[in-house]
């Protein structure tokens, strides 16, 4: 008899162990998924490429010297861009060295031309 209590304790534990190994996986249960629209964001302003007023005058720059080690390079002057916010509707974009495309030898600076209806378009610069 004592050789079968032994037995007889290895019949629970693997009972328990056998259930221990059962998947028993809960059941699926209903989700909600709550999507939150984006928070809104500053807007930059834009310059408009078309004005109802006239430009100012150009500003008067100083063209520094031309970055060395950076091969050929060509200054695009500065413009006006107009912003259209009330008491500061126009802004000074500074001019900059910039390297010639493949093929482009010649910068045509962009500018403000009068159109038909009396608005003041923006023709961007471009190369030749």
């Amino acid at each position: 008899m004592t050789r079968a209590y032994p037995a007889l304790l290895a019949i629970p534990v693997m009972l328990a162990l056998g259930a221990c190994t059962t998947n028993t996986a809960p059941p699926p249960q209903a989700s909600t998924v709550v999507v939150t629209p984006a928070s809104p964001r500053v807007a930059a302003v834009v310059p408009a490429p078309v004005a109802p007023m006239p430009p100012p005058p150009p500003e008067s720059e100083l063209v520094p010297p031309p970055p060395q080690g950076v091969g050929p390079v060509v200054w695009q002057p500065g413009h006006w861009a107009y912003t259209g916010v009330a008491g500061s509707p126009w802004s000074w974009v500074s001019g900059e060295y910039v390297t010639p495309p493949p093929g482009g030898t010649t910068w045509i600076p962009g500018q403000w031309e009068e159109t038909a209806n009396g608005a003041w378009m923006w023709v961007a610069g471009h190369w030749a």
